[in-house]
């Protein structure tokens, strides 16, 4: 098994990741609001309070990511999902479009639960 971890630049494009990644073998994915140091200090401001909150500087501005990650159970469901991954923001090399790795589980419990919408 492995778990796919991808940070999303452009946050429109989630929508269209999200089905690519389903129709690539990922049985679920989860999604997290995220930002990242570069963005944070872009926001950072002046007039700020010496000590503000993360929801103050970005108050009014989306200046945030999407992180989703899955575990899928083998290499191959891997690839797929980076080829969909790039079909649907470009070529992760280039920049703005975001971040993916992978890591080895050696263990994953509780993936497989009944459908509770079926009760």
């Amino acid at each position: 098994m492995y778990l796919i971890v991808f940070v999303l630049d452009c946050i429109e494009h989630c929508t269209d990741l999200l089905r690519a990644w389903e129709e690539a073998g990922a049985m679920g994915v989860t999604i997290l609001e995220s930002t990242g140091l570069g963005r944070l200090r872009t926001a950072m401001r002046d007039d700020l309070p010496l000590m503000p909150s993360l929801r103050e500087m970005l108050a009014g501005q989306e200046m945030h990511h999407r992180t989703l990650f899955t575990v899928v159970p083998d290499e191959e469901t891997v690839q797929r999902i980076i080829r969909a991954t790039e079909q649907v923001v470009g070529n992760l090399e280039h920049p703005n479009t975001g971040f993916l790795f992978t890591v080895p589980v050696s263990q994953a419990l509780g993936l497989r639960k009944p459908d509770r919408r079926r009760r």
